[in-house]
């Protein structure tokens, strides 16, 4: 996806005076830990005033939606994500994905007040922070976690983040490269022992154990693969409900 069709269609939300969050592989991309996503996810509070200016920049972005659920609050609030597909000639069918909650992570009002800011020839664009978009890519889908991965190297890596004690603990709270939890455990030896009854990991890191290290770090997958899928076994049944209410309405009689 040409990353200018994701800058036009924040202008039409950043126009309608709508406060969102970008999320999901867009704010991958802008973070350098991806190379491409098809898709816009946005995170907002889904009060009748949010979506009444929603509303307007859907309707600027000719954007329909084309799948359940509707856009109520109630379902939002629940954790359901509303879908649309933009209809503007200069936007290329792009597909915009608006949610208020994620599994694992904090409210919106919380998100907001983390956000990180890109100042963009069109305007700023409000980015969930690196540390919130860790805990809501912790789902069933394999390819959310390479992503978690190189999310967390982003910062290490990085030449303009300060090194501080609260991004060594971000650090050893959720980096997934064992080469580089082996570096951080050297390092930071007493802050990696605090951690480490919360994350056993880090003891296998401490004592070098490599293989001990992937089989711990496959273990926390694992841990949170099973917990998304539980989070989203009723929210599936909701949405299996929805569209069979929608197949009857359009299968009955006008």
């Amino acid at each position: 996806m040409d990353p200018n069709l994701i800058r036009v269609a924040l202008s039409s939300f950043r126009k309608s005076g709508v406060k969102v969050l970008v999320i999901g592989g867009q704010a991958c991309v802008l973070y350098g830990a991806a190379q491409f996503s098809r898709d816009l996810d946005l995170a907002l509070t889904p009060d009748f005033e949010t979506l009444d200016k929603l509303g307007e920049a859907l309707a600027d972005l000719q954007a329909e939606l084309i799948a359940v659920p509707p856009l109520d609050p109630a379902i939002m609030e629940r954790g359901h994500a509303v879908h649309y597909r933009c209809k503007r000639e200069d936007l290329e069918d792009l597909r915009i994905d608006v949610m208020s909650r994620m599994r694992g992570v904090d409210d919106f009002d919380q998100l907001w007040e983390r956000r990180f800011v890109v100042n963009a020839p069109e305007g700023p664009i409000n980015l969930i922070s690196i540390p919130d978009l860790v805990k809501a890519k912790k789902t069933q889908r394999s390819k959310d976690w390479p992503m978690i991965e190189r999310l967390v190297e982003v910062t290490y890596f990085s030449k303009t983040i300060p090194r501080t004690d609260s991004l060594v603990d971000f650090w050893l709270q959720e980096l997934r490269t064992p080469d580089l939890l082996l570096r951080v455990a050297l390092d930071y030896p007493d802050k990696t022992l605090a951690h480490a009854d919360r994350r056993p990991v880090l003891r296998a890191a401490i004592a070098g154990n490599r293989d001990e290290i992937d089989r711990l770090l496959a273990e926390e997958q694992r841990i949170e693969t099973n917990l998304d899928r539980a989070y989203w076994a009723p929210l599936k049944k909701e949405l299996e409900a929805l569209r069979a209410a929608k197949r009857i309405d359009r299968n009955s009689p006008s």
